[in-house]
Formats: C-alpha cells, structure tokens, sequence
C-alpha cells in the first residue's frame, strides 16, 4: 500500500506532464507550422548544432538578406510580374506626395478646401504631386486586387504559405482604409457625402454599430472633429500598421521561399 501511494505521481508532476503535451500539441499544429517555418527556434525538435545553426542563418531576413537559392518561375517574366512589387512602389509614392502635401494642408474645416484650392493653383507642381497621390492610390487598390487574385488562381495561398495570405487580407483591408480615410481630406461635397453614406453603413454594424459611428464622426454630424480624426488616421495610424505588415508580409516571402507560383 505505502509502495503504491509513493509512485502516484504528484500534482505537481501531472500539471507538467500536461503542459508538455499541450506544448506538443501546439508546436505540432498546422497553424504553429505556418506561422513558424524550419529553422526557428519555436519549431519542435530544433537542436543546437553547426548544421541547424547555418539553416538559422541562410533563413534569415537580417543576416542573410536574399535566398541561397531562387526558383526558375520566381525570375520567369509574365503578365503577373511584380504586383506585389508594384503595390509597394506605389505606397513609396503615396508615402512622398502625402509628406509634400502635408506641408500646404490644414485639417480644418474652415482651411482644408481652401488650402487644397491654392495647392492646385498657386503652388508649384501642386496639381502634379496631388493628381499623382490621387491616381497613385487607385492604382494601388487595383494592384492590391489582382497581386490578391493572382495568387488566389495560382494557388500560392496552399501551405506553407497560409499564414502570409492572411497578412496579405490585412493589407489589402489597410490599403482599402488608407483609399477610405484620405477620400474626406478634399472637404468638398463628394468627399462629404461619400463619408456620410459610408458612416452611415458602419452605423447599423450589430451591438456596437452607433458607438463606431461616433467614434469615427467624433459627434452626431461630420465636422471638423471627424476631419481631424480622419486626418490622424490617415496619415499616422494606418500608414504605421500597414508597414508593419508589410514587413511581415516581405519576411515571410523571404522565408517561404520565392515570390511567385506555388510551391
């Protein structure tokens, strides 16, 4: 009896028996595998060894910035060549005709037409850099789109690249905010009730729907609150999110080896 009693594992023992095997669980998961590629240290059954530590580097976006080897597809020239590549220089564009912009634009609702008004007029290249922001970023909505479509047809989304795609969703979600946020800045009568009617939409969102609308508008109506908001969104927070995925979305190009076709 006292033999049988001193082998029943204690609490302790069986707690950490079941976390290893949770641990286990998890580390075996398709999701754990997407998001972990080989060569992590988070990948189950990783040794310290010369071999596993030169996988470390090879696979590494900081040490080793491009592939060992590229795929024949990867550098083939096609129709779909360099969407992504193409969405980015059009973000780099966005990125340098909005900090000109910047500069001759107040968020006011007394100022913000009539500081766009003297942009186009008075302002040197003023119409230029503004038409190229306003064209840059429908271009790069429709390029968002089809690299997302070409993709999706080619099948580039299956595993192990799962986990990129959805990076690539929020991307194209942010890009979609960025076209959204900066329509109102013009502070004419298309961006007003363009954002009315959008506002409106978001209002009967189920349980939560008028606290969004009013945290968006800042009040009941648009105003020089909501252009304020709209102004710090578009500018600040969503340009900041959006490169954080995106260099995500680059690393894990890197790391799944090629930029085009599936594996």
């Amino acid at each position: 009896m006292a033999k049988s009693i001193q082998d029943k594992p204690t609490l302790a023992e069986r707690a950490a028996a079941s976390a290893a095997t949770a641990s286990d669980s998890v580390q075996s998961s398709q999701v754990w595998n997407s998001i972990f590629r080989p060569g992590s240290v988070f990948r189950k059954g990783y040794t310290d060894s010369p071999r596993n530590r030169s996988y470390v580097i090879m696979n590494s976006v900081l040490y080793h910035l491009h592939p060992v080897k590229v795929k024949r597809h990867a550098v083939k020239v096609s129709y779909t060549l360099c969407l992504g590549g193409l969405s980015f220089f059009l973000f780099i564009i966005l990125t340098v005709t909005g900090i000109f912009l910047m500069f001759f634009y107040r968020p006011t609702a007394a100022a913000a037409w009539q500081d766009i008004y003297t942009l186009q007029t008075s302002v040197t290249f003023g119409l230029l850099v503004r038409n190229m922001h306003r064209w840059g970023a429908h271009l790069m909505v429709l390029s968002v789109f089809l690299h997302m479509a070409r993709v999706f047809y080619h099948g580039a989304y299956k595993a192990p690249r799962e986990f990129n795609w959805v990076i690539g969703t929020i991307l194209l979600q942010m890009t979609l905010l960025l076209s959204f946020t900066g329509y109102l800045l013009p502070w004419d009568q298309l961006a007003l009730w363009a954002v009315t009617v959008g506002t409106n939409m978001m209002g009967y969102t189920p349980v939560f729907g008028d606290q969004v609308r009013f945290v968006l508008l800042g009040g009941k109506v648009i105003g020089t609150d909501t252009l304020l908001r709209w102004y710090v969104l578009h500018v600040l927070l969503l340009p900041f999110v959006t490169v954080i995925f995106m260099a995500i979305h680059f690393w894990r190009v890197r790391k799944d080896g090629g930029i085009s076709g599936p594996l």
